[in-house]
């Protein structure tokens, strides 16, 4: 019997970027548009220096309900717990993959990562909706390769 797999989407706030994160991934992973990644993968969110209950941003919301994603969940703050957990940690930074990092200690097998391998999310906290509409944009094109290339099974 194969465990349901996990991943966990990390930001600052847990607010802004990771939850537009985990909606954008698991709209996608419900629907069959990433190949070679299990429909049923638990996708999650949390904050490095999150506080717990906070609602997604407005702004976030409006982004993922544009892709017809419900915005839904409140922050969580980030726990080595949450990390050990998950088969998959992705950061919006490198400062985010870091911080997971040092929080998860020496012992951690969990891969945790950039969610772009090239180049940090920005934060569009501040900046208005284009801002967040083009993290939004950006999570779309990155996250299906990388969950490809993170979690789909070597061929042979």
């Amino acid at each position: 019997m194969r465990l349901m797999r996990t991943v966990l989407f990390i930001c600052t706030g847990n607010t802004c970027r990771s939850p537009m994160a985990e909606g954008i991934a698991r709209h996608l992973v419900r629907h069959g548009r990433i190949d070679g990644v299990e429909p049923d993968l638990f996708v999650a969110s949390a904050g490095v220096f999150a506080a717990d209950g906070i609602p997604i941003s407005p702004e976030s919301a409006d982004a993922l309900e544009r892709r017809g994603i419900e915005a839904e969940g409140v922050s969580k703050r980030l726990t080595p717990e949450m990390i050990r957990n998950a088969d998959l940690v992705l950061g919006m930074t490198a400062g985010h993959v870091d911080a997971a990092r040092h929080l998860a200690g020496p012992g951690c097998d969990t891969p945790i990562e950039r969610v772009d391998a090239d180049a940090d999310i920005e934060d569009p906290i501040g900046r208005g909706q284009p801002a967040y509409d083009r993290v939004a944009d950006r999570l779309d094109r990155v996250i299906p390769a990388r969950l490809r290339e993170m979690l789909a099974p070597s061929p042979g």
